[in-house]
């Protein structure tokens, strides 16, 4: 069974920086593809990035492309988002996830296993 736990949420001023971990428990876990989403009240569950455990690059959405970096840290079965010049529109409860089968995956669909999410704040 795979769980996973988010941490590193908070409240950040506009323009500030947080870093959301997410600590993979399990089997396997080079075998699963991992993406990072958020969700908005009121909004539909977004996809920020995905990446693979073992080679490649993260894939990002083109909100957050060039201020959130996806790493990953094999030892520690941990992702990690890296969060700079956060905006208001930001704010949203952040979700790590995990797919059986390795690769970048967009779609929430797409994965089995979800984090209990973490509560990123951005205020003016």
């Amino acid at each position: 069974q795979v769980q996973l736990v988010e941490s590193g949420g908070g409240l950040v001023q506009a323009g500030g920086s947080l870093r959301l971990s997410c600590a993979f428990s399990g089997r396997a876990y080079s075998s699963y593809g991992m993406g990072w989403f958020r969700q908005a009240p009121g909004k539909e569950r977004e996809f920020i990035g995905a990446i693979k455990w073992i080679g490649g690059s993260p894939s990002y959405a083109d909100s957050v492309k060039g201020r959130f970096t996806i790493s990953r840290d094999n030892a520690k079965m941990t992702l990690y988002l890296q969060m700079n010049s956060l905006k208001l529109e930001d704010t949203a409860v952040y979700y790590c996830a995990a797919g059986r089968q390795s690769g970048l995956y967009v779609l929430p669909r797409t994965y089995d296993y979800w984090g209990q999410g973490t509560q990123v704040t951005v205020s003016s």
